[in-house]
């Protein structure tokens, strides 16, 4: 299994702590960030971000964020062709797309409507770039973009699926619930949930916590039909607990969440 981190699950590491990290976890890559520190690379020339990862073996499987991508204006075009222009230089994989999650647009004939429009806007950037752009339903009531149906279904009719990819994350998996889809998904995210007391409804981004036998979102069940259906792909760990930042050298509590993920797959 090919592991990454996304740098929310360690925000207070610089980002060459966090590719010195993934390499000491053995991790095959990392997804950067604009929303930490509210700058990509620490403010790093890209191409320089981008030689240091590889100089370690690190590969930049993604560049999060165009939010929200499914309100299609003047700005978000701007955003998504400075944040293409970032990852050509990085050499960085993925783009990430996440939806409006703010309960605004979320009626059926809306949902498809701003999906549709923004995939059309979007799909011919892509075709003149090496660059996949990932889209990540959100599993939260007030998410304007919950189904992963939806998704393929919009981008099946637009042919464009050599230019858009799934992001499946267990943790909104499991809010949403749905279909599996494999051979359309280009990253999996990985957290957990064990508060016990804690309702699907009930859970936010805070409760996302590191994977061990507690947790609630069934990872290792999801892995497991993820991997049965042909996924081969990515799995990088995002959390957004607290509890997980606050943590000042994650090396050993990733270390034996992976372990205990990679001893309980099969």
């Amino acid at each position: 299994m090919n592991f990454a981190i996304n740098h929310m699950t360690a925000p207070h590491l610089s980002y060459r702590e966090l590719i010195n990290l993934a390499v000491k976890l053995n991790c095959t890559g990392v997804e950067v960030r604009n929303d930490i520190k509210n700058v990509l690379f620490d403010g790093l020339d890209p191409i320089e971000a981008g030689k240091i990862a590889a100089d370690k073996g690190i590969r930049i499987i993604g560049l999060s964020q165009i939010y929200p991508f499914n309100r299609w204006n003047k700005q978000r075009e701007f955003e998504l062709l400075e944040l293409i222009k970032i990852a050509e230089a990085a050499s960085a994989e993925t783009i990430s797309l996440i939806p409006a999650n703010d309960g605004i647009g979320c009626s059926e004939n809306e949902r498809k409507s701003n999906l549709n429009i923004s995939l059309r806007a979007i799909l011919p950037i892509l075709q003149n770039v090496n660059i996949t752009a990932l889209i990540e339903p959100l599993g939260f009531m007030r998410s304007s973009l919950r189904s992963k149906s939806d998704v393929i279904n919009a981008i099946k009719s637009i042919n464009g699926e050599n230019q858009f990819k799934l992001v499946h994350d267990t943790f909104h998996h499991a809010l949403a619930g749905g279909d599996l889809f494999p051979d359309s998904t280009g990253l999996v995210h990985i957290s957990a949930v064990n508060e016990v007391d804690l309702k699907l409804v009930q859970m936010e981004d805070m409760h996302r916590v590191i994977i061990d036998e507690q947790d609630r979102l069934d990872n290792l069940g999801q892995l497991r039909n993820l991997k049965k259906g042909g996924y081969a792909g990515m799995v990088s760990y995002e959390c957004f607990s607290p509890s997980v930042h606050s943590i000042t050298n994650p090396y050993n509590t990733l270390k034996k969440s992976f372990e205990y993920i990679l001893g309980n797959l099969n």
